[in-house]
């Protein structure tokens, strides 16, 4: 039941009367009419826009048609009030039966309360964290991780089909560094000194690694040059750091679909068949690129490359895809990524990014764009970064990493349901403070806490009626001011999931919740001065029976909520 659906669609068949009865002239594009929450809520339930953005494209006066269309509304039975408001608004008061059935609707629906079917099971891919693997995952995975399994939840439930991908880069230079860095800690694990040079990677996480390889390989490899055992220690030592990742993920409850390996496309191939399809397009060509802008690196020659014609596609600067040596450079296999995935059909993409991704999103969608004309959208999300705290003092980095705090450290400090409801209190591209102190404290302050206090608050409630037997009825009585407040504030949730799954927000959910639960405290203190607002009355099994169905309609409503987030709700506070 999303009500604002509803009336929008009770609007619309307002407005075809309209036009069947000659008040307003055929043809009129319905789509800019909106029916929504006032900004303030003393202007009643809902308000619609529809004479003020059909005023021109009709001709006529806005007021004019508001009048008109305000009376024609009246005659609906959902409707006890509507008014004209300023230049041509109209603000819309429900009969207060409306809220009664939405109550008794999210108590019926259960979990799938306010999904939709809004996504039309389109075919979504979304790709996020696909770090490199030569460690754990840090923080600034964590954001991405957590950012992009909220919005695969999200858009599942508004109807969408999604698949969760990773994209493994284990075909640059960074996994050699990986297989040599690998390699000391087998020499280490033989009892020889590792020597970590600049540029390996220092972290006690492979020393496990080197340990693997010594019991896989015994001493085969000691005191032989690179060619003998660097194909095989890379490939060890890539599997080793997938499995810590997909173990780091899992701690963090985010599983994937697929895991596509960068390797994979490497003499296949798959590279080849991309810019032959680009080629065939005239999108490909001999030239030179312009020079840099700003300062002149000192080692820059205009040169032939291979170049993609990106420029036509939105890009600011045509881009190579080979280096010349006649090798392909990054953005090649790129390319040929994301010509498996329009290949594999699906109808919209959503690539997550870090923060310092930022330069590369034009090319990434002039790709897309070019290789599907234009037919695949691409949605490209970069999180911004995480900036730890404890007690006020920033958070040192990670011994075991060596160069960073790992999604680990993070996890096991406060938990996966703080870290996860934390991480998305801001827009995904907007700088996140995160200190482990406030995050765990109990205060309105802390939005996983006042949230999950709502939950608990409510599961106690109906622990409470069960223990004395009282019955439970799904048709709420619903009296004072406050208990309407809540019960328009769950009204809200189907149309939440829509506005936040269109535009990519699951942050929205978040923000939501936390009002959601402001609304249900103010309730809850209010029937503490006022013993009739309360949810259980040992004396009075009808009235118990009435007041509980709110209580659990919140309860629904914020498990949900919870569950796209990827949260547990709690049972009880401790």
């Amino acid at each position: 039941m999303n009500i604002f659906s509803d009336i929008r669609t009770l609007v619309v068949e307002t407005l075809d009367a309209m036009v069947a009865d000659g008040e307003l002239p055929s043809g009129l594009n319905y789509g800019p009419v909106t029916v929504e929450p006032p900004r303030d809520a003393a202007h009643g339930d809902m308000a619609t826009n529809a004479a003020m953005v059909l005023a021109k494209p009709a001709s006529k006066n806005p007021r004019e048609i508001a009048t008109v269309l305000t009376e024609r509304l009246k005659s609906d039975p959902r409707i006890a009030v509507a008014d004209v408001a300023g230049p041509g608004f109209i603000n819309l008061i429900l009969d207060g039966a409306v809220w009664h059935d939405v109550v008794a609707e999210a108590i019926d629906a259960g979990p799938g309360f306010g999904h939709s079917g809004m996504g039309a099971h389109v075919k979504v891919n979304v790709e996020f964290v696909s770090a490199n693997p030569t460690g754990p995952l840090h923080v600034g995975h964590t954001r991405g991780a957590v950012f992009g399994d909220a919005l695969s939840n999200l858009l599942e439930a508004a109807g969408y089909d999604v698949t969760r991908e990773y994209y493994i880069n284990d075909g640059g230079a960074q996994v050699d560094v990986l297989a040599r860095s690998a390699y000391e800690r087998y020499r280490e694990a033989h009892g020889l000194d590792p020597e970590i040079a600049e540029g390996l990677y220092p972290g006690d996480y492979l020393v496990a690694v080197g340990e693997a390889l010594k019991e896989k390989y015994g001493d085969q490899f000691l005191d032989k040059g690179e060619q003998y055992w660097l194909e095989e220690v890379r490939e060890f030592a890539t599997e080793a750091m997938m499995d810590l990742i997909r173990g780091d993920l899992a701690a963090l409850g985010v599983t994937m679909d697929v895991y596509f390996s960068e390797k994979s496309l490497y003499g296949s191939g798959r590279i080849e068949a991309a810019l032959k399809a680009l080629e065939d397009k005239g999108l490909i060509y001999e030239g030179k690129l312009e020079p840099p802008k700003g300062k002149m690196p000192e080692d820059w020659e205009p040169r032939e490359q291979t170049l993609f014609r990106s420029t036509e596609h939105g890009d600011d600067v045509d881009r190579p895809v080979k280096k010349s040596d006649g090798g392909w450079t990054y953005f090649a296999p790129d390319i040929a990524y994301h010509y498996d995935k329009v290949s594999r059909d699906f109808d919209e993409l959503i690539d997550i990014f870090g923060a310092d991704h930022g330069g590369y999103v034009k090319r990434i969608k002039a790709t897309v764009s070019a290789l599907s004309d234009g037919s695949v959208p691409l949605d490209v999300k970069l999180t911004q970064l995480v900036r730890l705290y404890k007690n006020g003092e920033p958070f040192k980095m990670s011994k075991r990493a060596g160069t960073f705090v790992t999604l680990r450290d993070v996890v096991d400090e406060v938990g996966a349901d703080v870290v996860r409801f934390h991480l998305l209190t801001r827009k995904n591209d907007a700088p996140l403070d995160f200190d482990f102190a406030r995050v765990t404290e109990q205060s309105k302050d802390n939005p996983v806490f006042y949230v999950q206090y709502a939950h608990a608050r409510v599961r106690s409630v109906i622990r409470k009626t069960e223990e004395l037997g009282l019955p439970i009825s799904d048709h709420p009585k619903l009296e004072d001011a406050q208990e309407y407040t809540v019960a328009r504030k769950i009204a809200e949730w189907p149309r939440l999931i829509e506005i936040a799954a269109r535009n990519h927000e699951p942050h929205r959910v978040a923000f939501y919740l936390y009002e959601l639960a402001s609304e249900f405290h103010a309730l809850w203190n209010k029937g503490n001065d006022h013993p009739e607002l309360r949810f259980v009355h040992e004396d009075d099994p009808d009235a118990t029976a009435a007041k509980i169905a709110l209580p659990r309609a919140v309860g629904v409503v914020i498990s949900a909520g919870l569950g796209i987030l990827g949260v547990t709700p709690v049972e009880e506070m401790r």
